[in-house]
């Protein structure tokens, strides 16, 4: 009797996948159960081996050596003729994505996007703002094809906004971001993905966020599929010691900028202030990062838009609707920042080559590129996710559609919480699109994502309620 109630346990179990596949309702256990941490997909933890602090190093070198990279620069002739100033760093900034896209037989696309700032705030006259950037297109044939784009500003500036004549390094701020997005091409580019990937390096972030507004403008007016974008802008670690080399700072927007009023009313209604598409990304971001690149080294989520008093190109695209971080460096150092180098009082102070940590930079190139290639290898994120709320229940069940791609195998439940920053549980529930769980959606804030057969996952979708 028990040797054939054992057999028929078995038999139950083995059709258990069949079941699941065929679209019924998965009902989930309320076990707790975490994403493995060795589940890594090899041709991304290959690439992450060929990040380089010696390139990473000679980068930020070179991009110092143009004396003042400041955007007023582009009005002085002279100082382009010398090889020096913003002009002649977006010169060579294109020729190194030149130099990679042949590395790679033609696999990048290199432009430069030219406009003139019209006078304003710290813009004394019109003045020739440069976006460079270098686009890996993906091999799918998605339609419209996801975009993710990863970027640092190339300009700098000293202690005054408008001073083109002293020295400006801008090693930490923001060359050290300009070469994260260098060092991901580099690497990256050796690759190839499903999805598109940008490698972008924007001028006029000190004036105003201009070239991170005019390229984000410029991609909402086109239509381009921007899924995420990862601004990197003071990640040079400088070597205070008081620095802490093990983690960087992700900072992420709440309540989206761009949000209308029917979904301000739906994040006031469902307490999603903490689920927008960014702070999405920045737990995508962490998990990626535990999972490839620490620990020690972490991404630590900092739930504001940005540090007291300053602000970033991230910012620039959350106001055209696009979901974007900033990655900075965990404590900076105001001796450093926008400063004319110099010594006083025995401090010396400057955006200095001397002061970056390598090896912190190079980690902070890894978790981006990890996240990178994470998201372009991924599927796309569930589509029109919704949790059923015809009548009272305390467990509660999910709905949602396949991406539009096919490279999904299977899907996770993921759950937190109201009060935890982080997904704490997940589920999975099979290639199925639909899930029951023995949980109350009053308890918890739910989300879905979507697997590949290597372990790579889409962003998490929170659901919106279906039957009110």
């Amino acid at each position: 009797m028990i040797r054939k109630a054992a057999w028929l346990l078995l038999l139950l179990l083995s059709l258990a996948p069949f079941v699941a596949s065929q679209g019924t309702p998965t009902k989930a256990s309320p076990r707790v159960s975490r994403v493995p941490k060795k589940e890594v997909d090899p041709t991304i933890a290959a690439a992450l081996k060929k990040i380089s602090p010696a390139q990473i190093k000679a980068t930020i070198e070179k991009l110092a050596s143009f004396h003042n990279r400041n955007t007023l620069t582009a009005n002085e002739p002279d100082m382009y003729a010398k090889g020096l100033g913003i002009l002649a760093a977006r010169d060579w900034i294109k020729s190194e994505f030149e130099r990679y896209s042949a590395a790679c037989g033609g696999c990048l696309e290199v432009k430069v996007d030219t406009f003139t700032e019209p006078p304003g705030n710290r813009i004394p006259k019109p003045t020739e703002l440069n976006n460079v950037y270098a686009i890996l297109r993906g091999t799918s044939q998605d339609t419209p094809q996801p975009i993710y784009v990863v970027t640092g500003h190339y300009d700098s500036r000293n202690s005054d906004t408008l001073n083109v004549a002293d020295a400006a390094p801008g090693a930490n701020d923001d060359a050290s971001g300009t070469a994260v997005s260098l060092e991901c091409a580099r690497v990256l580019s050796q690759y190839r993905f499903p999805a598109t990937i940008i490698f972008l390096a924007v001028s006029g972030e000190e004036q105003g966020l201009n070239g991170a507004r005019n390229f984000a403008k410029k991609a909402k007016a086109e239509g381009w599929n921007i899924v995420a974008v990862l601004n990197n802008d003071i990640v040079g670690g400088n070597k205070a010691k008081d620095q802490d080399p093990s983690i960087v700072r992700v900072f992420s927007e709440g309540i989206p900028n761009a949000a209308t009023e029917q979904e301000m009313r739906q994040i006031r209604n469902l307490a999603l202030e903490n689920d927008s598409a960014s702070r999405q990304l920045a737990r995508y971001v962490r998990e990626v990062g535990q999972r490839y690149v620490g620990p020690p080294f972490q991404a630590k989520m900092i739930f504001r838009r940005d540090r007291y008093l300053r602000g970033g190109d991230h910012t620039a695209f959350n106001e055209s609707g696009f979901a974007a971080v900033r990655f900075t460096e965990y404590r900076e150092d105001y001796n450093r920042q926008h400063q004319n180098p110099r010594t006083e009082n025995g401090i010396e102070y400057g955006d200095l080559p001397k002061f970056v940590d390598y090896d912190y930079v190079a980690n902070v190139a890894r978790v981006n590129a990890a996240a990178l290639a994470s998201l372009a290898t991924a599927p796309g994120a569930p589509r029109n996710v919704r949790m059923l709320t015809r009548q009272l229940d305390n467990d509660t069940e999910l709905t949602w559609e396949a991406p539009a791609d096919t490279r999904a195998v299977k899907y996770e439940v993921l759950w937190r919480t109201t009060t935890a920053a982080e997904w704490e549980n997940v589920e999975a529930v099979g290639n199925v699109t639909t899930a029951k769980l023995q949980r109350s959606k009053d308890n918890v804030i739910f989300a879905v994502r979507a697997v590949d057969k290597n372990g790579n996952r889409s962003l998490a979708v929170v659901p919106t309620p279906a039957g009110r």
